[in-house]
């Protein structure tokens, strides 16, 4: 089974940044997930993105935020081309022992904390960019990966920190609390890394029971940190990802709904249908017909 799990080279490129021009037939961007934190802001165009279940209308001068390890998607609304610029980075690089506000600034804490906080929305439309020189920075990012001449990366660092802070600033206004994440992660941070894991052996019949051990808690505490990290709950989370694999199977497959349901960990084909359909408002059929693809092979 195909797994969700985007390959990123954190040793060798910590930093990408380039502009897409995106026509309609090559749309969607199909659901899935990296280490790397990435930033998309269109410059032509509306799309409908999605970042775990939540839904965003993106449009022309607006910015839109995929934290790291969490699923997301980009999907065509007309048949408009779609422009827009993709800042890929690992937030480990970023991080230093510089003493801000009383700890040590941890861009990876920071920005874990925000996933489904309230206070921290991904969103960000024109109207809040409009001060800031967004366009510019994009436009010498991608002039620096182009180019890369002596010292690239660091300017190429300066200018995601600089596109952080922003964002940071942002959030402190809406009441996001930014001073108590600048501690190191706990012993406990295995549950930040339990999605490649769970992505990987969704096709089976994992337990939460058995997740948790491996993160080394109760089931209590797991539960209840998951639920607080990732917005759901962990069973929940796990069949999230079993039908982002499921629309993946229909959009870009011929193989059959009992042949699917086996790859996706259903346990027969009937409950397959019934849980894709609550989901998505219509039957698996029904979904493949209205989004048929000439991209679909076996």
């Amino acid at each position: 089974m195909k797994s969700l799990f985007e390959y990123t080279d954190k040793l060798n490129k910590p930093y990408e940044c380039f502009f897409l021009d995106m026509k309609k037939e090559w749309l969607p961007v199909q659901p899935h997930w990296h280490y790397f934190m990435e930033i998309l802001y269109v410059t032509r165009g509306t799309a409908l993105m999605y970042q775990n279940e939540q839904s965003y209308i993106v449009t022309e001068g607006d910015m839109i935020v995929f934290l790291p390890s969490v699923v997301h998607s980009v999907h065509a609304v007309s048949d408009a081309p779609l422009q827009y610029y993709v800042l890929k980075f690992d937030l480990s690089q970023l991080d230093s022992s510089a003493s801000l506000t009383g700890g040590s600034w941890n861009y990876s804490a920071l920005f874990n904390n925000a996933i489904n906080n309230e206070q921290a929305d991904i969103y960000f439309p024109e109207e809040i960019l409009h001060s800031l020189p967004v366009q510019s920075l994009f436009d010498d990012c991608v002039r620096e990966m182009q180019n890369m001449q002596y010292g690239y990366q660091m300017i190429l660092q300066s200018k995601v920190r600089e596109l952080l802070t922003w964002l940071l600033r942002i959030w402190r206004d809406d009441g996001f609390d930014t001073d108590c994440y600048f501690s190191s992660l706990t012993k406990e941070n295995t549950i930040y890394t339990i999605t490649e894991y769970i992505d990987r052996h969704a096709c089976e019949n994992i337990r939460v029971e058995d997740i948790a051990a491996l993160c080394h808690m109760s089931y209590s505490h797991f539960a209840k940190n998951f639920r607080e990290i990732y917005g759901q709950s962990c069973k929940k989370y796990i069949e999230f990802i079993r039908l982002c694999k499921v629309e993946d199977m229909l959009l870009f497959t011929n193989f059959d709904l009992n042949y699917i349901s086996q790859e996706t960990g259903y346990a027969d084909c009937s409950h397959l249908i019934r849980s894709f359909k609550e989901k998505y408002g219509v039957s698996p059929h029904q979904y493949r017909r209205q989004h048929s693809s000439p991209r679909q092979n076996h």
